[in-house]
């Protein structure tokens, strides 16, 4: 399995969140993401993105781990979506010290449940972004005029475009295998999942071995 390593703008990034969907979407989008990595690697450590649908009382996770050392959090809650991310090789990455404007202006809805939570280890941001249930917008820290360091936004949010063609890029270069383009379309719809679809998707998949990951992201399934 190969560590993939892109560093072309894919159009996501704190310079341009206009390409993130709503929080409805960013939900769906990803518990998708979740369900297809859960189908072609049945070994959680192998996989890139993640969703616990049970996170805590009233409040779910999605996180991204590229297995080499850069990652990204996400706390769906009531308040909405709060996102922060790690790109390690960024000059901003200094451990344990985020650079003061990344959570600046993050709302107070997320510090307590967000921000002051170990879990999300935020102390090694280079990035957040969010967005309030009553935002029509996604927001981000922002650094001071002037300052265009590379925060690696662009490359650790590129699959939040919702473009399932994208993940159908990312899996023959991570997964290193080519996948079924109307079977990604039909997760990122979130189609129940059935057997078929699942071999369609990764032919030496034991469907019956998803049920665990199906109830921990709470993707529909046909039964």
């Amino acid at each position: 399995m190969s560590l993939r390593k892109r560093v072309e703008p894919t159009g996501v990034s704190t310079r341009d969140l206009s390409a993130l969907p709503d929080l409805a979407g960013f939900k769906r989008l990803t518990q998708s993401l979740a369900m297809l990595d859960a189908i072609l690697s049945p070994e959680w450590e192998h996989r890139y993105y993640s969703f616990n649908a049970a996170w805590s009382e009233g409040a779910m996770m999605a996180s991204m781990r590229n297995g080499c050392g850069d990652h990204w959090f996400a706390l769906l809650c009531p308040a909405g979506v709060a996102l922060h991310g790690l790109a390690h090789e960024s000059p901003l990455f200094k451990e344990g010290t985020p650079p003061p404007w990344v959570f600046a202006d993050l709302p107070a809805d997320f510090h307590a449940s967000f921000r002051e939570e170990p879990a999300f280890e935020t102390q090694h941001s280079t990035f957040s972004i969010w967005r309030r249930a009553s935002d029509a917008v996604w927001q981000c820290g922002r650094p001071p005029a002037g300052d265009d360091a590379d925060d690696g936004s662009a490359e650790l949010l590129e699959l939040l475009a919702g473009d399932p063609a994208q993940y159908v890029d990312f899996a023959s270069e991570y997964y290193e295998r080519e996948i079924d383009p109307a079977a990604v379309e039909a997760i990122y719809q979130h189609t129940p999942l059935t057997r078929d679809l699942v071999l369609r998707l990764n032919p030496d998949a034991d469907y019956d071995a998803l049920g665990e990951d199906l109830d921990e992201i709470a993707y529909p399934s046909a039964g």
